[in-house]
């Protein structure tokens, strides 16, 4: 009954208000506009809560989980939403960390990594009100590499890793003194042969240019936390005569930088721009940048654009998606840079072919 006569007594003083504020209608419309816009504004400032689980490399690998909380924090300072990540130590924690999120009901949950994509197709069926997008998984890719249907609140991300990749092995070839550079794989699988042959692919065009043969070696770690042993066998690559080493290892590339601050060498980093760990060592970086993805993945969710159920894939033709350091012009001869922006467009064109796995690169070849 009091919320009856609330109501009542609500509509009796709008109306009062309304007959001795006859003159002021356009002020009130005014007012009223304004509200309506400020809370339009503020819903859209709040309607995104974006959680991320990291892989195992952790939100400071230096890498592309470091990539990814970046794009987060942009869009925390310039869309207002809010973002929170969880770390990941070991692949069984992915599943309870994703659930954990699901739970806080996130309506948008982000994860990074290859290793990641099984549990990350579990969740987003489990949780099918929850947006959720993967970093380095093709969503609509099954275990036989036939197209599968992917669940509709889930979008992936991929990059056309080889690109850049290509791109730094032609600064590699070109600038290598010893004719003789290296790589370094964190763990084999689609997503790392796509840095390492398009990697040989650029090393070889640089060496056509040079005339001359460039010899390659390649070893991986086994994972992408051991920078130890990623330090290990880049040290040995030096002793061996390699001058310059690209890695693709995540936070076991920590130890490929060190043993070519240690030896006096060029390494070349990955996922983003990695010379601040060693300015005068690291030549360039092959840069995925997972924080322009991702911002984005967010802007248009922010807009009411989300579309899952698809992967999409960025290359050197979506501007700023990959490409190499902004400060390679430190280390890198300007020559060399003119070419890779001649090499660039060659690419976007569709001229070079970019190989991505061992298959593609003898066709290359």
């Amino acid at each position: 009954m009091k919320k009856k006569l609330s109501l009542v007594a609500v509509l009796l003083l709008a109306m009062t208000l309304v007959a001795c504020g006859g003159g002021n209608k356009k002020d009130a419309g005014k007012d009223a506009n304004a509200t309506n816009k400020k809370t339009t504004e503020e819903a859209k400032t709040t309607d995104v809560n974006v959680g991320f689980v990291t892989d195992e490399g952790g939100v400071n690998d230096q890498s592309f989980n470091q990539g990814v909380w970046e794009g987060l924090q942009k869009a925390q300072k310039e869309l207002g939403v809010k973002a929170e990540y969880i770390e990941s130590k070991d692949t069984k924690d992915y599943t309870p960390n994703l659930e954990t999120f699901a739970d806080q009901e996130k309506n948008l949950i982000v994860g990074a990594g290859f290793k990641m994509g099984d549990a990350i197709a579990e969740a987003a069926a489990m949780y099918p009100e929850t947006n959720y997008a993967i970093v380095d998984v093709d969503v609509t890719a099954g275990k036989d590499g036939k197209k599968v249907e992917a669940p509709k609140n889930l979008l992936g991300i991929m990059f056309r890793a080889q690109e850049p990749s290509f791109l730094v092995g032609y600064i590699a070839g070109m600038t290598s003194e010893t004719n003789k550079v290296g790589f370094v794989g964190g763990q084999e699988g689609n997503i790392i042969w796509g840095f390492e042959y398009g990697y040989r692919a650029g090393v070889d065009y640089a060496a056509k240019e040079k005339g001359t043969n460039i010899e390659i070696l390649s070893q991986y770690v086994g994972n992408f936390t051991d920078a130890q042993k990623g330090k290990s066998i880049t040290a040995t690559m030096f002793q061996n005569g390699a001058d310059v080493v690209f890695h693709a290892a995540g936070g076991a590339g920590e130890g490929v930088i060190e043993a070519a601050k240690e030896a006096g060498k060029w390494a070349i980093g990955v996922d983003r721009d990695q010379s601040d760990r060693a300015p005068e060592n690291v030549l360039t970086s092959a840069m995925k940048n997972g924080d322009v993805a991702i911002y984005q993945v967010v802007k248009d969710m922010q807009e009411g654009k989300f579309e899952g159920g698809k992967t999409i894939e960025l290359g050197l033709a979506n501007d700023g998606a990959v490409g190499i350091a902004p400060t390679s012009d430190k280390n890198v001869k300007p020559e060399i840079l003119k070419k890779v922006d001649e090499i660039t467009k060659k690419i976007i064109s569709g001229e070079i072919k970019v190989p991505y796995n061992k298959e593609t690169y003898e066709q290359y070849k």
